[in-house]
């Protein structure tokens, strides 16, 4: 995957907007970022993902999971995009998405989505 494929998958939904962050593109939904793309061009920065779960991806899928010192302490994972399926990234973008997105606009989407 790409930063652009993350765009391509994130930009179907309502509210999901084109940015940046610390200088790189960044996907955000009402003005908070659902993800970046990290300084290293390969990287997603993920955030909301808790520390403990973050822990037993890291452990099970380290080529695909990974965080370094600056991020230990926050709900934070890194997904190597060159080495990552949609299949794993789109979940994670779509559950901070709905962490984010409006309740009027969740409802909305769930209804035309028939989820």
């Amino acid at each position: 995957m790409t930063f652009d494929d993350v765009r391509k998958i994130a930009l179907t939904w309502p509210e999901v907007e084109d940015g940046t962050s610390y200088g790189t593109p960044a996907l955000k939904v009402r003005k908070k970022m659902l993800a970046r793309l990290k300084e290293d061009g390969d990287s997603l920065v993920m955030p909301d993902v808790p520390i403990d779960e973050r822990a037993m991806l890291v452990e099970s899928q380290p080529k695909i999971f990974y965080f370094t010192d600056h991020y230990a302490d926050y709900p934070i994972v890194l997904i190597r995009l060159s080495k990552a399926k949609r299949a794993i990234v789109e979940p994670f973008l779509r559950r901070r998405w709905r962490g984010l997105a409006s309740k009027a606009v969740l409802a909305s989407y769930d209804a035309r989505e028939g989820a």
